[in-house]
């Protein structure tokens, strides 16, 4: 029985935790359904090392940003490099950037400085912005929100863990949810309440891998094979099969990575 198709729309196949063995993993991740990814660049100097994973297997597509826990140790970056960057005909979103003030809050003005050069670059490429956002959800949803009044943009709130007033703010402007193997744990049920309270067209799902393994991996390397056992979770918190679980966020994945599907579609 062929498994059903699923993305892994947010990893980082570029870690070191996967030196040498990148072609391997999205073999498996293949096996199981997983046939294309974004692996996502967190630092500009890593840029070359994603986009040649990206260039060298078919089903990997790439973004670029400056992580926010990176944001205080950056060199600069304008809203024209972010531009540039995505000419290349795989590089389909612009981040992760966002707020991170649970391990960073010291660099907080700089990683405010960073997001909004992120917006603008999403919205003048309206490649869809990746957020990554940790004890700063009133900040964020302020900054998002000022973007979206000067110029709408298209947006996924990665690996959302987040309260659910920044996840009622997030899918009131439009944007995307991300389901990552957090949903999976035991002690997450606010959490999968916050998915589940959201409609299904909004959700995508996500390994963050080597980082966060769903149950029954957790505490051990995570990687794009194993969304499918967080799409399991997904599949109960709203109450459909596996197939129609999938089929929809690979739907929801197509609508907001717009180039990835036509990418997809052109192969």
């Amino acid at each position: 029985m062929t498994p059903p198709e699923l993305v892994d729309s947010h990893c980082h196949l570029d870690f070191a935790d996967f030196d040498g063995e990148v072609a391997a993993i999205v073999a498996r991740a293949a096996e199981v359904g997983v046939r294309r990814m974004v692996t996502i660049c967190t630092k500009l100097p890593n840029e070359p090392k994603v986009r040649e994973i990206a260039e060298t297997h078919p089903g990997v597509f790439y973004a670029v940003g400056i992580h926010p826990m990176s944001a205080a140790e950056a060199a600069p970056i304008t809203v024209a490099d972010l531009v540039a960057f995505a000419q290349h005909p795989k590089m389909v979103g612009i981040g992760e950037t966002g707020l991170d003030y649970h391990y960073t809050p010291d660099s907080a003005e700089v990683q405010k400085r960073f997001l909004r050069v992120h917006i603008e670059a999403a919205q003048q490429t309206q490649l869809p912005l990746i957020i990554h956002a940790r004890a700063a959800d009133e900040d964020m949803e302020r900054i998002l929100a000022e973007g979206m009044a000067a110029k709408p943009y298209p947006c996924v709130m990665h690996c959302f863990s987040s309260g659910p007033r920044l996840a009622e703010a997030a899918l009131e402007m439009g944007f995307y949810l991300s389901m990552s193997g957090i949903a999976t744990f035991p002690k997450s049920g606010e959490v999968r309440e916050i998915f589940a309270r959201a409609p299904l067209n909004r959700i995508l799902v996500e390994t963050d891998s080597p980082y966060l393994a769903p149950i029954p991996h957790r505490g051990r390397r995570n990687e794009p094979a194993y969304t499918a056992f967080t799409a399991r979770t997904g599949a109960q918190v709203f109450g459909v099969t596996e197939a129609e679980f999938a089929a929809a966020t690979t739907a929801n994945f197509d609508r907001l990575f717009t180039k990835a599907a036509l990418a997809a579609k052109a192969a």
